[in-house]
């Protein structure tokens, strides 16, 4: 089977970001399929483009049986929200050019967000006269206009015809976390199936202990409370630096921030001015490197803004942190409350409340054989649970049934 992945957010593990289309491309080349990928030059994460000049395609092959096609983006990616929409429609046209030339295909494997190059997929699908699968890992356009970065009614409107167009018209649709069914099904959508969020634990060494990390950064003896992700608007860090002004008298507590975004540097320059001593920023680093900064955490924080459609949201760092068998610090409502709670593996802190979050970072301080549990706790929940190889099985269930109801 050869699959093609429309996907402009796509993240090889040798690139910082989610990793989790890599990871399922790579078990469906060892069960013998093809993958080929389109995807931008240019990070989701960090903005930066990968190509020294503008070229309508680049192909890489990452390892037999994977093709990377990187089509021509617009690169000012995190300028502005307007900036951003001109990107993903660039990407939207030139994926879609560069599909047309991809043959032998037998399924196309759309994804959202961006939820315009959706249209690229189907219309692939249909021009090729093959299945279209369709992955909904956020609720853009929902999320965009709950958090207030989508405003403008004509774009609102079209992104909300699309969702409920593509939702319709899928073969088949799946989703990355449970609280993203109804919303869907009420928009339109019939056949689906929850393949979760989750992660590839082989990637997670335990036997790391973080020494090198913690002498590079001169952060031995610390209690460290780690951030690793996007530093986006939606991700509300600013909680985090006031939770660190509250410590701040505190000597043995760090806090470090991994990761890049458009409000990173805005980040950088409160923490400067507020005399954050006690906070670390440091760049965005390749999934393959993340045991060793995650190994030398002491619990880690999940955060999303207080938004009732974040209560929804699987997010990938959860997981991660999980399977490094760190605690979780969790400013987070909803299912993946559910999770952390079932798992014992952390604590669910009011999203938004920075004193509340000081108060517990200071009784995982004080208590380190409870907060050591709850980190070995998560790291055998996700074993039994939220494994990679066992949910790109369940991808794989989903491609094949696609196909052969398409042969009938």
């Amino acid at each position: 089977m050869h699959i093609l992945l429309i996907h402009q957010a796509f993240a090889a593990i040798n690139e910082p970001g989610g990793t989790r289309h890599h990871e399922i491309a790579r078990y469906l080349v060892k069960g013998g399929h093809q993958v080929t990928i389109i995807t931008s030059p240019v990070s989701y994460l960090t903005g930066q483009n990968a190509q020294s000049r503008s070229r309508w395609v680049t192909r890489e092959t990452s390892e037999p049986g994977i093709t990377i096609l990187r089509a021509y983006t617009y690169p000012a990616l995190h300028r502005s929200f307007f900036h951003r929409i001109l990107s993903f429609f660039s990407f939207m046209f030139s994926s879609f050019f560069i599909g047309l030339s991809v043959k032998k295909v037998d399924l196309v494997w759309g994804t959202t967000p961006p939820i315009f190059q959706g249209w690229t997929a189907w219309l692939l699908a249909r021009l090729k006269g093959v299945p279209f699968m369709f992955e909904v890992r956020d609720l853009w356009p929902a999320f965009a206009i709950a958090v207030g970065v989508l405003k403008n009614k004509t774009l609102i409107r079209m992104s909300e015809w699309l969702e409920h167009f593509l939702y319709r018209h899928a073969d088949e649709m799946v989703v990355n976390s449970p609280g993203f069914i109804e919303h869907i099904r009420q928009r339109g959508a019939k056949k689906i199936t929850l393949v979760e969020n989750g992660v590839d634990v082989s990637m997670f060494d335990l036997s790391e202990n973080g020494a090198d990390f913690r002498k590079t950064h001169h952060l031995e003896n610390k209690f460290i409370a780690l951030y690793a992700g996007a530093h986006g608007i939606s991700n509300n860090l600013g909680v985090i630096l006031e939770t660190a002004l509250i410590t701040l008298e505190d000597p043995d507590i760090a806090y470090v921030f991994v990761g890049d975004g458009k409000e990173k540097s805005n980040l950088m320059d409160e923490a400067a001015t507020k005399g954050l001593t006690n906070i670390l920023f440091l760049p965005s680093v390749p999934k393959m490197e993340m045991n060793a900064v995650l190994a030398a955490a002491d619990a880690c924080i999940a955060i999303l803004k207080p938004i009732e459609m974040y209560k929804t949201t699987y997010p990938n760092k959860v997981f991660d942190y999980m399977a490094a068998a760190k605690p979780v610090l969790l400013l987070i409502n909803g299912v993946i409350r559910k999770v952390v709670e079932e798992a014992k593996c952390g604590v669910f802190v009011e999203p938004a409340d920075a004193q509340a979050l000081a108060d517990q970072i200071k009784i995982m301080h004080n208590d380190l054989k409870n907060t050591h549990q709850m980190g070995r706790n998560g790291r055998a929940y996700v074993e039994q649970h939220f494994d990679r190889a066992a949910l790109a099985a369940k991808m794989e269930e989903v491609f094949i049934r696609l196909l052969r109801s398409d042969e009938k």
